[in-house]
């Protein structure tokens, strides 16, 4: 005699015994990520991601040098796999030959002797500390204004919006220069204990990373609140919104427990778009020489630093401008990736 046991019964079906599986619910995350890795560029891009973490994080192992020793007799030392690459680099010893071969240097040395492939280890710390800040501080700050501005409507929408108006009104990255250039190049002396002291101390010791932190976090909230703000409007009056209310949830519990986790979707795929706008902000600021200070190094500055020479020495352009290149399209790429996986008309679907 047949007995069913966990999610299995036996049917009889004309004499014959029928197995019949009951299969488990998948949900949406869990189907959305099924989508994702069957996306062969947005895994890709998850890789690169990936390993631009680790070699942040080992950078001090990975790196043959520190990033601030200097050779003098290695300056714009290049290796002999690179001059075959850049016919240009023109090895001494040949008919006008200027590069001196040091194949120590696996991508070669800048104007100053430093280790590039050091240095370029080294930067993508900056970059993806400021691929991570952002979106933190704009999911922290727009994240609530939106949920409050579209959940409770009215006088407070309309507030806030003409907030997020006003701000909108300043250009982001001429805001956020007029702010570095106030806070680093004002001749007057702060006051100890002012909050322009204590930006001033905090950004010497971050290497020039505070500032950066500071522009991009007052700047970068504004559009995570609009798109808050419209998924709420939409989301507020779906009848799991009413079945909550009549169940006497409040305010708070209906708009954490109940929208905020059916509009995720939507705003994770944003701001892991906007993520390159981050990088490319900050590669723009050290480039003209506002962002991070030296020594430290960022892909900006060095784009910035080899840009003088790129005629004789490409190799102190080219690699830093691929690194910086990668990381972008990396992000991109999940970012169409989450974006397809995460579509609810997707799902079910090969």
């Amino acid at each position: 005699m047949a007995t069913a046991q966990n999610n299995q019964h036996l049917l009889p079906v004309s004499g014959v015994a029928k197995i019949e599986v009951q299969k488990k619910g998948e949900s949406l995350w869990q189907s959305a990520w099924k989508r994702l890795a069957r996306n062969r560029m947005a895994m890709l891009g998850i890789v690169i991601i990936l390993a631009n973490i680790a070699i942040a994080i080992f950078a001090p192992v990975l790196a043959p040098r520190h990033y601030t020793a200097a050779t003098f007799d290695a300056k714009n030392a290049a290796p002999e796999w690179v001059t075959r690459v850049f016919p240009s680099m023109i090895p001494l010893g040949q008919d006008g030959g200027y590069i001196r071969v040091d194949n120590s240097y696996a991508l070669g040395a800048d104007g100053l002797g430093r280790d590039l492939l050091s240095r370029i280890l080294y930067g993508s710390r900056v970059s993806l500390l400021v691929a991570f800040i952002g979106p933190l501080v704009a999911i922290g700050v727009g994240l609530f204004v939106g949920l409050a501005a579209g959940y409770f409507g009215g006088w407070i929408d309309t507030l806030l919006m003409r907030i997020v108006d006003i701000m909108y009104a300043f250009p982001t990255l001429l805001f956020i220069i007029l702010l570095m250039t106030f806070f680093r190049f004002s001749t007057a002396e702060p006051e100890p204990g002012s909050l322009t002291y204590t930006l001033g101390q905090l950004d010497k010791a971050s290497g020039g990373m505070a500032l950066i932190f500071v522009g991009i976090g007052l700047t970068s909230w504004m559009q995570m609140a609009r798109l808050v703000r419209g998924q709420v409007l939409s989301a507020r009056e779906k009848e799991y919104v009413e079945a909550a209310r009549s169940m006497g949830n409040r305010t708070p519990g209906i708009m954490f427990r109940h929208i905020l986790p059916n509009i995720l979707g939507p705003l994770i795929v944003a701001e892991t778009l906007t993520i390159p706008t981050y990088i490319s902000y900050e590669a723009f600021l050290s480039f003209i020489g506002l962002g991070v200070q030296a020594p430290l190094p960022s892909w900006g500055s060095m784009i910035s630093e080899g840009a003088n020479s790129i005629v004789s020495y490409p190799n102190q352009v080219i690699f830093p401008a691929i690194a910086l290149f990668l990381i972008m399209f990396a992000f991109n790429f999940l970012g169409d990736g989450l974006r397809d996986a995460l579509d609810p008309r997707m799902r079910g679907v090969d």
